[in-house]
């Protein structure tokens, strides 16, 4: 109830005002059934904006810091992220990927729509890194469509380190579905998953036109971090 309270009345309304998104694609997204929506991740705006702008309800897969802030700013976070619906992913040790894999298929027996963002973390730079395999696997075993998604204009109005999002308008660019179902069984085959995730991510690219980069995200902010400390904000994954 609440999700759509914040959908409808609350946050969708003042996020079409202030930000006034182009929407081109939506068409693409199933009207029923299950399906999984694979997006760049350029901003913390994108956790609202993308669901605001779709008809169905939308899961993600949260992570677990969100949930577990300190002080009252941790607690309107955990708040609003429990009553949008968004699940809470720990993402640290062996068992993490696993553990976020049986929670999206979860989501998707029940017929519905989880959104992944298969990058892992947001892009410290704007530029789309390798993804990560999960989204695949999830794709094969749960027999479901992949609906590709492209932020554009996030990273400028809302980069890493800038509570406050500018106020401009940015374009939400969803593409045709992809059908994996001719990798069905093959959900532990590493080459098979490794090209289900480099065909989604080659999709994102093709509707955002970032500069893509064939490294893990984390990796690279890691490495730049350490060669150049203090020149980058302090970023979370």
């Amino acid at each position: 109830m609440f999700y759509y309270l914040l959908k409808y009345v609350v946050l969708g309304p003042l996020l079409r005002l202030f930000f006034r998104p182009v929407i081109e694609g939506t068409e693409h997204i199933p009207a029923d059934g299950a399906a999984i929506v694979a997006g760049n991740h350029l901003s913390f705006s994108d956790h609202f904006l993308m669901p605001a702008i779709i008809k169905r309800r939308i899961t993600f897969l949260a992570k677990a810091e969100y949930f577990t802030g300190p002080g009252v700013k941790g607690r309107l976070t955990a708040a609003f992220f429990r009553s949008a619906g968004q699940i809470p992913v720990d993402r640290s040790g062996k068992e993490a990927g696993q553990a976020a894999i049986r929670e999206g298929l979860g989501v998707l027996s029940r017929g519905e729509l989880l959104g992944i963002y298969p990058e892992g973390t947001r892009s410290h730079d704007g530029r789309l890194y390798k993804g990560k395999v999960g989204v695949a696997v999830m794709a094969i075993r749960g027999q479901v469509p992949v609906v590709p998604c492209a932020m554009v204009g996030t990273f400028e109005i809302q980069p890493p380190g800038k509570v406050v999002p500018r106020l401009k308008q940015v374009t939400i660019r969803f593409g045709e579905p992809l059908d994996f179902s001719r990798y069905a069984g093959l959900e532990d085959e590493k080459a098979a998953i490794r090209a289900v995730t480099d065909e989604i991510m080659y999709a994102i690219l093709g509707l955002s036109g970032q500069e893509y980069v064939d490294e893990y995200a984390a990796k690279v902010k890691a490495a730049e971090q350490a060669e150049r400390p203090g020149k980058f904000p302090k970023i979370r994954r």
